[in-house]
């Protein structure tokens, strides 16, 4: 998509400008005085601004009477290069970015407080205070995808609680399509790779007058991490392990993995806003690793063991125990068998 309105947190709008410019000449050498003259700068803030671009990863040729050149682009998540080939229409309207932040959940419900504020996306290469289900930290090294994104839906309000299963299926075929893996969908909103969490979501809802005014839907992909230090971080949390998609050298784009997975998650919201929740529904029951088997459920009624029959429309776990069926829309679960 192109010519989308962005705002940056923590950047120079002249850095975006220069990078367009010398992706627009990238087979060749543009000079510093035709920089100057096309973006209105002095030749030493040109200087200045292409050796910002290099601390934030850029690889940037520069000749005496030749000028500068884009050798290789960097792997950061900006919000240009996150919106250079995007192709969704809504989602990413408006990206803020931040090398660190306490929480993008906390800057994205701030967000939510400005009516003209939807699929707007907050992210970061870091985060100090990420934030799980139930309250519980979060660790965002650098490395992963951690993003939250504002949406203002107009379905109706017994979606809400399926929409996590959306955002975790949406991650599963951006696996699929883009990294030629197999994860599985975990009730209620994690994704896994042999049987370790790579990816889990969190959805943060206001609701008034029985309509749907916002969600917030919180994101974290272990992309290219180092697993043992979330292992460490999260001791003695009830957990089943942490893994990463990729090894922290592989070359493989984060960039170009998020926009894909931006694109499937905009296709499946679309179809959600139509009233299409039956095939949602069955693409996650495909790709889960609860339906089907015995489990044990902690929600706040108790615990309940039993068979995972499969989801209703609107996400509840349906739990199959000595004849009756018991249908759970909140809980932590365990599978048994």
């Amino acid at each position: 998509m192109q010519n989308k309105r962005l705002r940056h947190t923590s950047l120079d709008e002249t850095e975006e400008k220069v990078v367009r410019l010398l992706k627009s000449h990238q087979s060749e050498y543009i000079s510093g005085e035709r920089l100057s003259v096309s973006l209105g700068l002095t030749r030493a803030a040109v200087w200045k601004t292409v050796k910002r671009l290099r601390a934030l990863g850029y690889k940037i040729s520069s000749r005496p009477r030749s000028g500068y050149k884009l050798v290789q682009k960097t792997h950061l998540m900006l919000p240009w290069e996150i919106s250079d080939g995007l192709r969704t229409e809504m989602i990413g309207s408006k990206i803020y970015y931040h090398d660190t932040i306490d929480s993008t959940q906390s800057h994205a419900l701030k967000l939510a407080l400005k009516p003209h504020e939807n699929g707007s996306i907050v992210i970061a290469q870091r985060q100090t205070q990420g934030r799980g289900r139930n309250r519980r930290r979060w660790s965002s090294p650098e490395g992963g995808i951690w993003l939250s994104i504002l949406l203002r839906p107009s379905f109706d309000i017994t979606y809400v609680s399926l929409f996590p299963m959306l955002v975790s299926l949406a991650v599963s075929v951006a696996i699929e399509k883009r990294l030629s893996m197999a994860p599985r969908v975990k009730w209620p909103n994690d994704v896994t790779l042999s049987g370790k969490k790579v990816a889990g979501i969190l959805v943060d809802a206001s609701i008034e007058s029985n309509k749907i005014e916002y969600l917030v839907v919180g994101i974290g992909i272990n992309f290219k991490i180092n697993p043992r230090r979330i292992i460490r971080e999260i001791r003695g949390i009830n957990n089943y392990g942490a893994a990463s998609l990729l090894d922290r050298k592989s070359k493989v784009d984060p960039v170009n993995f998020l926009q894909y997975f931006l694109f499937e998650l905009e296709q499946m919201y679309n179809s959600l806003v139509s009233g299409n929740a039956e095939w949602i529904k069955k693409e996650w029951e495909k790709r889960s690793s609860t339906i089907g088997r015995v489990v044990s459920i902690s929600t706040p009624a108790g615990r309940i063991s039993g068979k995972a029959l499969g989801i209703d429309n609107d996400g509840a776990l349906l739990v199959s125990k000595k004849g009756r069926t018991y249908r759970l829309l909140v809980g932590d679960v365990d599978h048994e068998s």
